[in-house]
């Protein structure tokens, strides 16, 4: 998609801001007490909960067609508000299941429409908005994470239900939203494709592969490895730290996980101003730094007993999701040629939140049942592997990434 070039007014701002207000509550709202609920409601074993939550991996592994597609034969808002129907449908059929194997299948049908719509947000946004001033939009997309927890507030003290994070209640929240969202998705300013679909086409072009073209750039590809590796530490918290709180007995799960999105929401603030005054080095850096804090915190936290440790790693998660996931993003805007922005935002989710989150999701749950006998778990050994993993990534990305300074629009 191309940076439009006429003068954006407020309300045009407004949309988008509430564009990922929107998007990031209805995933926010079923996703983040999803692993409490099948381990400690549903009495999943370890690997079928890990199964389930591969759905998010395996969502994004479409992505990169859906950018294709988005590119050259539909306006973008268009498809997001069918992805958003879509998905609140599957999340309707999610919630009446009790057992493993149809809960996964409307679960992973759900996240193969969903996870889509963050490479897509992402390109619709940039495409109206210079592209270092996207992590201000973005920030309202951790203002509607933060909203989704009033939905327990509700639930438990305005309805007076005994439960709401360990039910399936969050799934039918979340398809609520789904449907509010696509409604407003068509009310979002036009984003129509920046390729002639008359053009010739490839497989490579359809599967949104064509990107890979970026990897020439031993920068980009330096980028992309250690981005893709990152994830795999990171996925640690985002899969599974309802059932870590959940084995330390915290109540109010949604919320307490919710503060993370709060220093996120200050994090992404600043992240432009961090982009232009440090550079896109320094600023991814600084995210891996704030990764290698967060484990070292759990690990003191599971190590002594001691609570507030956990509370440190997960007011860092602004810092680790703004500097470098979204920085990321920004960096591959940056690089993209204009003809294949979408795709390669597309890309960049099918390979780290695809492929690699993936491979997290399922080698943090091999972990975790390795280290875990009956509802105990040795979370400092966890901890500590994750900690020493995410140290040696950052002493390589320093040491790998020298990219060059970014295109601004001042």
């Amino acid at each position: 998609m191309n940076t439009l070039t006429s003068k954006q007014g407020f309300g045009t701002k407004v949309q988008l801001c509430t564009m990922m207000f929107m998007q990031y509550m209805l995933s926010a709202v079923w996703w983040v007490p999803l692993a409490a609920y099948l381990s400690h409601t549903l009495k999943l074993e370890v690997y079928q909960v890990s199964l389930v939550l591969s759905a998010m991996a395996i969502g994004a592994m479409a992505s990169s067609f859906i950018g294709a597609i988005a590119d050259r034969y539909f306006a973008a808002e268009k498809i997001l508000a069918v992805l958003n129907i879509l998905t609140g449908v599957f999340l309707l059929f999610a919630a009446q299941q009790d057992s493993f194997a149809p809960l996964m299948t409307f679960v992973v049908l759900a996240m193969l429409c969903h996870m889509p719509t963050q490479s897509l947000t992402s390109t619709i946004a940039m495409s109206h908005t210079p592209s270092e001033q996207f992590p201000r939009i973005r920030m309202f997309g951790s203002v509607g994470w933060v909203a989704s927890g009033i939905f327990s507030v509700i639930a438990l003290h305005v309805m007076h239900l005994p439960a709401f994070d360990d039910t399936n209640l969050p799934m039918y929240c979340g398809a609520a939203v789904c449907f509010v969202a696509a409604l407003l998705n068509l009310r979002l300013p036009h984003t129509p494709p920046s390729v002639d679909k008359s053009a010739g086409i490839s497989v490579m072009d359809i599967t949104g592969f064509s990107a890979f073209s970026l990897m020439k750039d031993k920068n980009y590809r330096a980028f992309m490895i250690l981005t893709f590796l990152a994830i795999i530490p990171f996925n640690l918290y985002h899969v599974y730290g309802s059932m870590i709180l959940a084995d330390e007995q915290v109540q109010n799960i949604t919320v307490t996980l919710n503060l993370g999105q709060l220093a996120e929401m200050f994090f992404l603030v600043i992240t432009t101003w961090i982009l232009i005054k440090s550079g896109i080095k320094n600023t991814l850096i600084f995210g891996m730094i704030a990764l290698v804090v967060r484990y070292a915190s759990f690990y003191l936290g599971a190590e002594t007993g001691q609570q507030w440790f956990y509370y440190i790693g997960i007011i860092v998660h602004g810092l680790i999701f703004g500097l470098f996931f979204v920085g990321g993003q920004v960096y591959t805007d940056n690089v993209a040629p204009k003809e294949m922005k979408a795709q390669a935002q597309g890309l960049l989710f099918f390979l780290v939140w695809g492929i690699g989150f993936l491979i997290g999701t399922l080698w943090n749950g091999w972990l975790i049942g390795l280290f875990r006998d009956g509802d105990k778990c040795d979370w400092p050994v966890v901890f500590a592997i994750s900690t020493i993993f995410s140290f040696i990534l950052l002493i390589l990305f320093a040491l790998l990434f020298k990219p060059v300074a970014l295109k601004t629009n001042k």
